[in-house]
């Protein structure tokens, strides 16, 4: 959740080789190959000009639409590839207590004192979309599921504009909320509006890997304000805008729907 005014994008050298493996293997090379730019439409300009934006999007550079198309084209090639490699067996790494970052600092679109404030007698957690059990969940209900089944992890946070934090989350790894509600597991997206007016999506896989966790607890005390209350979602294998906060309500479809970012351009898979 955080105004990144830059860009991360992977640009292939060549046209996508389409046997699976072949592009797996040329993605390999390409993630270590990230390339951020204060503005987008310069990175274009300057970067592709030379003939790549030509041949990867047939676009012209003298058209706003037509940079904007191709900016999208490679923004969404890169959440291809990024898929292709994500596996729910590789774990972002974990660090010891004294490793924690303190304070660990506030980031949102928005000053901390205009953080949403939520009342947690009238919270309710909204569910829709492909989910058997719709009833809405208050949030003792969502501390008492989550008490026998507590995770806690001690992850870096890493935002795109170049920082990074680590915290200490706790609460439940958002795999059992899923099967709890009875979401659909073989649906393609999990999407997520907030408090703040924020909302995101994300793919099915990474909702189900086992370091994704609904969070209730900061630094083992309840959620705070400026964290997110009364909970987020802690993803550390994505970076730190694909991490809601504030959730007020969470839908599972077959439909891809953005987010506050990603519909400014920002790429959507959004893989640390």
């Amino acid at each position: 959740m955080t105004p990144e005014r830059k860009s991360s994008i992977l640009m292939p050298d060549a046209p996508v080789v389409r046997d699976g493996e072949a592009i797996l293997h040329e993605a390999r090379a390409l993630m270590t190959r990230r390339v951020s730019e204060p503005s987008r439409r310069a990175f274009l300009t300057r970067t592709l000009s030379l003939g790549g934006v030509a041949l990867l999007s047939g676009c012209s550079l003298d058209d706003n639409a037509s940079v904007e198309s191709a900016l999208t084209r490679i923004s969404r090639w890169n959440d291809r590839v990024q898929a292709a490699l994500f596996r729910k067996s590789v774990l972002a790494p974990t660090f010891p207590a004294s490793a924690i970052t303190r304070p660990f600092p506030f980031n949102a679109f928005y000053s901390m004192d205009e953080a949403p404030v939520v009342d947690e007698a009238e919270y309710r957690l909204e569910l829709s979309g492909l989910i058997a059990d719709k009833a809405p969940w208050r949030l003792d209900a969502l501390r008492d599921f989550a008490a026998p089944r507590a995770a806690e992890q001690i992850t870096r946070h890493v935002c795109v504009e170049g920082w990074s934090a680590i915290g200490r989350w706790g609460g439940v790894t958002f795999a059992d909320f899923l099967r709890r509600i009875g979401a659909d597991t073989s649906a393609k997206y999990v999407g997520f509006k907030c408090a703040d007016d924020y909302y995101t999506s994300i793919d099915m896989p990474t909702a189900l890997h086992p370091q994704t966790l609904l969070a209730l607890t900061y630094d083992g005390q309840t959620l705070p304000r400026e964290y997110g209350f009364p909970m987020k979602l802690r993803i550390p294998t994505k970076l730190g805008y694909k991490n809601p906060k504030h959730i007020q309500a969470i839908y599972v479809t077959n439909t891809y729907s953005g987010g506050y970012w990603e519909d400014q351009g920002y790429n959507w898979f959004g893989g640390s």
